[in-house]
């Protein structure tokens, strides 16, 4: 905590992601309208004392949406995050741990999935799971696995050989209890920090197919969708467009920044 709050900029970021975890969680309790209330008389209705975010197509509040779909689009980031790494994790910790043939198989097949880009994986899973958010959350987190193998399987390979991981095995220990109690535990801040970083790259993915109507589904308020449903509008509704733009673009830009402070750091090869 002493190193981070040494970077400013990280502990801004940390602030605006915490705010907005916050709002993701009491935000539907603190929306000033319906965020699905359709009011055809304040269609692209400017920002105002009684919308402050204007209104958009429909006459839909723009701040109770946004305040909606934080829950939708942060909710969604953190569970691609979370699927990523239960099922990349323990591959890379059994592939760095044990290595040979094992090893080759596995990270063939990493590398297989590493060849695709991100976007244009989940885009080819969600062409045969069929569109909807829990698909797209699905696809993106199966995207991202190979991310957190390699991470996990980089740190197996360095931990496996450690005086402690050897003490460990002269005691008795089996493989499973060595990967689960001495492995893994040593493994966590490079995870930490990825999964940090990984959430803004998440965020932007979900929000890019939910752009390409392929993530969540109207009338669901996701940043992704809301900036597409307003893109129509940009000459003489600029509003609609701009606030989900910009709320996607100040998360994205916490999570870096916040990222990377957290890797500096637990970094210990960095001095103070």
């Amino acid at each position: 905590m002493r190193k981070l709050r040494k970077h400013k900029m990280g502990m801004v970021g940390g602030v605006v992601v915490g705010v907005f975890a916050v709002l993701s969680v009491i935000g539907p309790s603190i929306t000033p309208h319906d965020p699905y209330l359709v009011d055809l008389h304040l269609r692209l209705a400017p920002p105002s004392a009684s919308h402050v975010f204007g209104c958009d197509a429909l006459g839909r509040d723009i701040l109770s949406r946004l305040l909606e779909g934080a829950r939708i689009s942060l909710g969604a980031s953190l569970l691609c995050v979370a699927l990523a790494a239960v099922v990349g994790v323990p591959i890379g910790l059994v592939s760095g741990y044990y290595g040979g043939k094992l090893d080759t198989v596995l990270m063939r097949g990493i590398d297989v999935l590493l060849s695709f880009p991100g976007l244009l994986l989940a885009i080819a899973i969600i062409s045969v799971l069929g569109p909807g958010l829990f698909n797209a959350i699905v696809a993106v987190g199966l995207a991202r696995v190979p991310q957190y193998a390699r991470v996990a399987r980089a740190s197996a390979l360095g931990l496996r050989e450690q005086e402690f991981v050897e003490a460990a095995r002269a005691s008795g220990a089996t493989n499973w209890r060595i990967i689960l109690l001495h492995v893994f535990p040593n493994s966590i801040a490079p995870l930490i920090v990825i999964s940090t970083l990984g959430l803004a790259t998440t965020l932007l993915t979900i929000s890019s197919l939910g752009f390409l109507g392929l993530g969540a589904q109207p009338p669901e308020p996701e940043w992704g969708a809301m900036l597409s449903d307003g893109r129509a509008y940009l000459r003489n509704a600029p509003h609609v467009a701009t606030i989900p733009g910009i709320a996607i673009m100040v998360v994205v830009l916490a999570f870096n920044l916040f990222g990377d402070a957290l890797r500096d750091a637990l970094d210990p090869r960095l001095k103070e």
